[in-house]
């Protein structure tokens, strides 16, 4: 990953600087079946995907490195461990070989349409299989260092897995009522440049021809003329080197998923947790290896290994889904389909090594409360809240986890903790049903800022407040007919302690958190989707400003009217940043509108994304105000400066859209959430850490005499005393003329500073321009839309405080340049004299700048236009691309939608 930093030198020319940007750690994993879990047979590296990255685990350390692929549904190492192959799934796929040291690319392969379902290399390393989705239809030889097809056939069934033999002369694919053998000429493989038909032969499955063979392995060793594979109803089958079905044996489970062979041992992934032990020889069975946790375990009490082996009697355990086994270490690495990874110690003792926990379905948010430094929550679909700690030198507070502190269950429904994909039916990628469309989950999570309370919504409309230290449930209550799609505490700025509700039901609930969260007032002004909703304080006022698919942005003052007006394009998301002075608006047109919170002004738009197509979803203001977070629909996440909106840094890994963005409140890392059910935790390079710092620290008064009041409209710096004055540095009596210098710095004080110091008040605590914005104090306050920007007055007379004051400097200066004339004192002295005044006058001129209009850009001119009430651009359909449908119209694509009007509250 590299980032692109841009600094525009002239407006026909772009300097462009280069940092790269490491992705440090992931925290999800999308491996749904043995496919895609390897180990690397020399160092004990286990690979897995993880949206669109493949993350290299070394166990023993907990060290990540990852490899940036497209969509990975299946991958495996080389028999010397120094590559991996991947396979893609959605349109034109392709197959691609990583070398491991440099992480880079080596070969790539596209012959598959629809998808990969399972590669594998031979053990000669010289050849690579892979095998297409059922709708594909094809299996390819590859000579992958050639790049040259050598052998290639159609297949009917639907494949679930490959695995070579020994000698590398055949492959064996397993599926649904298929085993097959297939055989490789290599005499004509090596001599023929053109594509030969693959030979192959149906294995003879005698009483098993109807069963579902869910994974396949060739033997090892003295056993490398026998084939293994096992079936969904929990059969372990051996084929001879005949083709004929052998024998087998029951594993005495409901089902069986996954298989692993060498030369000593057979492990057989089951559900419940389970993974046996058998010998490749007889098939006898040897052991039972340890389970993983119990579903809806409390992370928290999980302090002792032990515990581990004393389940409760009637737990239920997760499903293994994939199994690996490392012969050099002798590791056992197994997936379970709650996301769970565990690698167990098999060689010494069946002991566990390493084990992580992730999220199981969508997540949605990732917020950062007052929690230690390193710390954030995280919501998903299966129902739990999950607090992380990504400081390496905490020391881990459970067994399970070295990153996972606390899991919060706000469901007794423990099915919803486990993947419904991560089975015999979807484990190859291919949606397994609807069923998981009706899935209840939770879909936000907000914080109240004092760090007491964790407030949830989910898909149903229930919202939940839980007390933080205690994961205790305060209040449950069906607040809204529909999900609840956003909540919002107020700062304590505000001075008032509310929390709001938004939902699809197009309803907002404010409700009283310092009063055990009494309702206080229903707002139904939307008529569709509420995206989003935010409170802030400015100028005094207390306001809530709410954006939705109706179009339509609402200002909202305490104890005042409301008004809005309709646009063109759909609002997903908002936020306002630090000084509270300007909100940023995610909308449709994969544009970021910037506007004015007191006025509803448009000061700014630009493009929110470097792609031409998607959505934008989600934008996060920094800490410290200079850059802007977005996420698209295309996957792709980019950061803009805040004020100048270039890009600064475009980052793509997750395989699904991007729900929640967070900057960490220490300003190195970017945390984002996907519906990948992974959170990626990216590094910002120091450049921009140090800006954002650096910003923060002059944003931080620095006393309270010199704190700026932008919430008032005043700003307030320390004023120049008459004691000031007398105190500050003097020439020495010495140098003669006493009474001239005494009456000279009269004549200063009289002609300089209390004309200039008059001036300053007046232009600086005069009241703001009116507006319509400033009605009469009889009059209802109306707010309108800030797209409505036809009615509102030109800022122009913004730009022109700072140019008066200027003139009126130079104008003082060139007074004071007679009156050093007359100083009797050397030119040295007299321009130390000078410097005396100049400070003062330059400290004016830099707060004033402050408030200043936005730098122009090529975006400038249009906004110009559109603050007239002149159109921008024509606005048409967002063109989207096939691959992002099915997401879209799960969660966003019925925004507009309007359910029912309605409230319950107990």
């Amino acid at each position: 990953m590299f980032l692109l930093i841009f600094t525009r030198l002239h407006s026909s020319e772009c300097l462009c600087f280069c940092f790269q940007v490491t992705l440090e750690k992931v925290l999800g994993i999308t491996a749904a079946g043995n496919r895609a879990l390897s180990c690397d047979p020399r160092t004990g590296l286990l690979a897995y995907p993880a949206g669109c990255v493949v993350v290299l685990l070394n166990p023993r350390k907990n060290k990540q490195l990852h490899i940036f692929n497209e969509t990975i549904s299946t991958l495996a190492f080389s028999p010397d461990g120094k590559y991996v192959v991947t396979g893609e799934s959605g349109h034109m796929p392709a197959v691609r070989v990583w070398d491991v040291a440099e992480r880079a690319q080596q070969a790539e392969l596209q012959e598959h349409k629809y998808g990969v379902a399972c590669v594998t290399f031979s053990p000669n390393g010289k050849y690579i299989v892979s095998v297409g989705y059922q709708h594909d239809m094809m299996v390819n030889v590859w000579n992958w260092k050639k790049n040259v097809v050598v052998a290639a056939n159609k297949v009917s069934s639907k494949v679930w897995a490959v695995s070579f033999s020994a000698d590398s002369s055949y492959f064996v694919t397993s599926g649904n009522r298929h085993i097959k053998f297939w055989y490789l000429d290599h005499t004509k493989t090596n001599k023929v440049n053109a594509t030969v038909p693959l030979l192959g032969r149906s294995g003879l499955l005698g009483e098993l021809r109807t069963h579902c063979f869910t994974d396949v392995a060739c033997g090892r060793g003295k056993q490398s003329s026998s084939t293994f594979c096992i079936t969904s109803s929990g059969l372990l089958c051996e084929f001879n080197d005949r083709r004929l079905l052998d024998k087998w044996v029951e594993l005495r489970t409901s089902q069986a998923t996954c298989l692993c062979v060498t030369e000593e041992l057979i492990f057989c992934g089951c559900s419940d947790g389970t993974v046996r032990a058998f010998s490749p020889v007889s098939l006898v069975f040897l052991c039972t290896l340890p389970r993983p946790h119990s579903l809806g375990a409390e992370l928290s009490n999980m302090t002792k290994a032990s515990q581990l082996f004393s389940a409760a009697p009637g737990a239920r355990f997760p499903d293994t889904v994939a199994v690996a086994f490392d012969p050099v270490n002798g590791w056992l690495s197994c997936v379970y389909n709650d996301h769970s990874v565990y690698v167990w110690d098999v060689q010494h003792v069946a002991g566990k090594l390493y084990s992580a926990l992730y999220h199981s379905s969508c997540v949605w948010d990732a917020p950062e409360p007052k929690l230690p430094p390193g710390c954030f929550l995280s919501c998903s679909s299966d129902c739990t809240v999950r607090i992380w700690n990504l400081d390496p030198r905490a020391t881990p507070s459970n067994i399970l986890s070295h990153d996972l502190q606390r899991i919060l269950y706000v469901e007794e429904n423990l099915s919803l903790l486990l993947d419904s994909e991560s089975s015999v039916a979807g484990g190859n990628g291919e949606k397994a049903g609807p069923e998981a469309e009706l899935r209840a989950g939770l879909r936000t999570l907000k914080v109240r800022p004092d760090g007491a309370h964790l407030a949830s919504g989910d898909r149903l409309g229930v919202l939940r407040i839980h007390d933080l230290q205690n994961m205790e449930e305060i209040l449950n209550v069906q607040a809204h007919d529909s999900e609840i799609l956003c909540l919002e505490f107020t700062k304590p700025d505000t001075g008032l302690q509310l929390l709001a509700s938004a939902s699809r039901d197009r309803l907002i609930h404010v409700l009283d958190s310092g009063a055990d969260y009494s309702l206080v007032q229903t707002l139904d002004e939307h008529s569709s989707s509420i995206t989003a909703v935010r409170f802030t304080a400015n100028e005094g006022r207390v306001r809530m400003i709410s954006c939705g698919a109706d179009k339509s942005v609402y200002f909202r003052t305490a104890e005042q009217s409301d008004s809005s007006r309709r646009e063109e394009t759909t609002l997903y998301d908002m936020d306002i940043e630090p000084n509270r002075k300007y909100a940023a608006v995610g909308c449709q047109d994969r544009t970021v509108r910037i506007f004015n919170i007191s006025n509803g002004k448009q000061k700014k738009m630009f493009k929110g994304s470097r792609g031409e197509d998607g959505t934008l979803i989600k934008v996060q203001i920094d800490p410290s105000g200079l850059y802007i977070a977005t996420s698209c629909s295309d996957k792709n996440i980019s950061i803009f400066d805040f004020y100048s909106g270039e890009c600064v840094a475009t980052m793509y890994g997750h395989s699904e859209i991007v729900t929640g963005l967070k900057f960490s409140s220490d300003c190195k890392h970017l945390i984002s959430a996907s519906g990948d059910s992974c959170i990626f935790v990216w590094r910002l390079p120091p450049e921009l850490t140090i800006r954002m710092k650096q910003r923060l620290s002059e944003l931080r008064p620095q006393n309270s005499s010199s704190r700026m009041h932008r919430g008032t409209g005043e700003l307030r710096f320390p004023e120049c005393t008459e004691a000031q004055v007398s105190s500050a540095p003097r020439l020495s009596d010495s140098v003669g003329g006493g009474s001239v210098r005494a009456s000279v710095r009269a004549s200063l004080r009289a002609s300089l500073w209390a004309p200039l110091r008059a001036s300053l008040r007046a232009s600086l605590r005069s009241p703001p321009l009116r507006r319509r914005w400033s009605q009469d104090s009889e009059r209802d306050l109306m707010v309108h839309s800030m797209f409505d920007l036809r009615d509102l007055d030109s800022s122009d007379a913004e730009v022109q405080v700072p140019l008066l004051l200027l003139l009126q400097i130079l104008i003082l200066l060139l007074q004071i340049l007679p009156l050093l004339q007359i100083l009797p004192l050397p030119p040295l002295l007299q321009i130390l004299r000078l410097l005396q005044i100049l400070p003062p006058l330059l400290q004016i001129l830099q707060i004033k700048a402050l408030d200043r209009t936005w730098p122009g850009d090529g975006n400038s001119s249009d906004l110009d236009e559109e603050e007239e009430g002149g159109p921008v651009a024509e606005r048409g359909v967002v063109p989207q691309t096939p691959d992002q449908e099915a997401f879209l119209k799960e969660h966003f694509g019925t925004l507009g939608q309007v359910s029912p009007k309605g409230i319950s509250f107990t």
